[in-house]
């Protein structure tokens, strides 16, 4: 069995994809299961490094950058609980310009490529979940793309709180403005005087590297369009198939 940590379930049924697949189908897959720490910072694979593994977050979020030849970067997509790291696997490439890094620490199940691979051939529901999956996460990144072309630094940094809010099981991330400021691909100034805005409307505290969401639905409402159309893409294509 897994370990335990402050009452925290660590089972596979924690990630919304692993939780939806058959009985049958996860028990194949169950023996080859790795249970991983996801530390802060971590680099699980890096632009043009071949894809080994493919993470389960059961808690945690993690990143999806490019990063530039001069060393910017900026996000295009996150995970957690609600997807996998290395779907592009399933699309044939065993390499990707992308880097999947831990922003916010956790646990997730590991499994090697050749078993998901493997069972993603067999066809039937796990296929269709699996590629379910991967349109999800194409819509956030083209949203993202949108997103970060024709909208505000503060309208950005609510999308980005929103879509971190849904993967962790609280209304408090820890996260130094340097930090967003590289996700977001934007100057550490704007994403001050944003959340210096966001908190003078009392959406949210901020301090020393600590955010916490005082008031959910009026960040909904303070935020552009792109984060309500990636959670209804996202639950459109993601709910359990009766």
């Amino acid at each position: 069995m897994p370990p335990r940590s402050k009452g925290e379930s660590y089972s596979p049924l924690g990630n919304h994809l692993l939780a939806a697949l058959p009985a049958g189908d996860l028990a194949r897959l169950s023996p080859e299961m790795e249970f991983v720490a996801l530390e802060l910072g971590e680099t699980l694979y890096g632009s043009g490094s071949q894809l080994r593994h493919v993470y389960f977050p059961v808690s945690g979020v993690v990143s999806l950058l490019i990063v530039t030849e001069d060393g910017g970067s900026a996000e295009i997509a996150v995970i957690g609980n609600d997807g996998c790291v290395g779907i592009a696997l399933l699309l044939g490439g065993e390499t990707t310009l992308d880097r999947a890094v831990v922003q916010i620490a956790g646990h997730a199940y590991r499994l090697p490529a050749e078993n998901v691979l493997r069972e993603f051939k067999r066809g039937g529901p796990a296929q269709l979940l699996l590629l379910r999956y991967v349109q999800a996460l194409m819509t956030q990144t083209a949203q993202t793309a949108v997103c970060n072309r024709h909208h505000t630094v503060e309208q950005q940094l609510c999308r980005w709180l929103l879509l971190t809010l849904d993967r962790v099981p609280s209304a408090h991330v820890v996260m130094t403005q340097e930090l967003i400021s590289n996700m977001l691909g934007v100057r550490r100034s704007g994403v001050t005087q944003a959340a210096r805005n966001l908190q003078q409307a009392g959406l949210i505290e901020y301090e020393r590297g600590h955010i916490r969401v005082l008031d959910r639905a009026k960040l909904e409402a303070h935020a552009c369009e792109c984060y309500a159309v990636v959670k209804k893409e996202t639950d459109r294509l993601l709910q359990v198939a009766e």
